[in-house]
């Protein structure tokens, strides 16, 4: 096991990819410091599935750290080696404080955590979950000869004009990572998966596999978009490869399927036939423009990606073991 004692951090624990990423460090034989927002015994349901852990009674240890509160990483990231940043809210509607609820959490967060980091030259690098959200929305129109790769970076005021205040969270998240560790000669790495999907470890249910329950409601979208998705597995993996492998640098897109969503409601529909209405399965639609994204960069880190038929139906039975959906 490579990670034979070593010490590392992860920050937002009990999220999706996070505890995914938990769970691959623990078994690599990793010792994991692990922040979430309540490590208390009264909030079980954000702790008990990375307690359980296999390896976790004696390698994973909870610390309490608020993304909002400067030096509140210093505990934590004291004595790693390594230093994986993933939390960060995701929202897409109700936002009433875009500032408030996304862009300071993101942003500040992310600079709160590279500055504990700076104080402790045992850290030998940090890798920062990013997103697709920080690269493809710059106003290029995403056409069937596009390929989409580690240098597009999305534009804040065309994030702001569309009111996509995720995607500007991420982007001046993103941002404001690359400038500070320059400045400050920190080793980063980003990692920028798209739509996340597969089977759930924590007991709620994240907005990118709930979109799967989703997709069916958005009839209108279904002949003009694309369903960009990896496989939560791989991105976890690609986080620790991006640790390990000395030569890993700058940013990976990381984006196993560009899929016309009509499609990928056809593979729901054999997975569980309530997930795509009659009127889209059985015809000929006309999709959008299939663009590529370069896999190219993430394969150097040794990804070989799941197909999505895989990842869906490992998220279907998922759903339905935890009765998110109806067996």
């Amino acid at each position: 096991m490579s990670g034979e004692r070593k010490v590392v951090c992860v920050t937002g624990a009990s999220g999706f990819i996070a505890s995914w990423l938990v769970k691959l460090l623990l078994q690599r034989g990793y010792v994991v410091k692990a922040t979430v927002r309540d490590p208390s015994q009264y909030n079980p349901k954000k702790t008990e599935h990375l307690l359980s852990l296999e390896g976790a009674k004696e390698r994973l240890h909870l610390f309490k750290a608020d993304l909002l509160e400067e030096g509140s990483f210093d505990l934590v990231v004291d004595g790693c080696e390594g230093v994986f940043h993933t939390a960060s809210p995701v929202l897409f509607s109700s936002i009433s404080d875009p500032q408030a609820e996304l862009i300071d959490p993101a942003v500040k967060g992310t600079l709160n955590v590279l500055k504990s980091c700076v104080k402790f030259p045992t850290i030998k690098r940090v890798v920062l979950t990013s997103s697709m959200a920080a690269v493809v929305l710059n106003g290029r129109p995403l056409t069937s000869n596009v390929v989409v790769d580690e240098t597009w970076f999305s534009d804040p005021l065309v994030c702001e004009e569309l009111k996509e205040w995720y995607f500007l969270s991420k982007t001046l998240a993103e941002e404001a990572a690359w400038k500070f560790a320059k400045e400050n000669g920190i080793d980063l790495v980003a990692i920028n998966p798209s739509y996340v999907i597969g089977p759930l470890l924590q007991p709620t249910l994240n907005f990118s596999v709930e979109m799967v329950l989703d997709l069916k409601k958005d009839i209108d979208g279904v002949t003009s978009a694309n369903y960009t998705s990896t496989d939560v597995r791989d991105v976890a993996s690609a986080h620790i490869q991006a640790f390990e492998v000395p030569s890993a640098s700058g940013r990976y897109c990381l984006v196993a399927n560009v899929t016309p969503i009509h499609e990928a409601l056809k593979i729901l529909k054999e997975l569980h036939p309530t997930l795509c209405p009659t009127e889209i399965c059985e015809q000929d639609i006309p999709s959008a423009p299939q663009y590529q994204i370069s896999q190219e960069k993430a394969k150097s880190l040794g990804l070989d990606f799941l197909p999505l038929e895989v990842s869906l139906r490992d998220t279907i039975e998922c759903l339905k073991e935890k009765g998110f959906l109806e067996a």
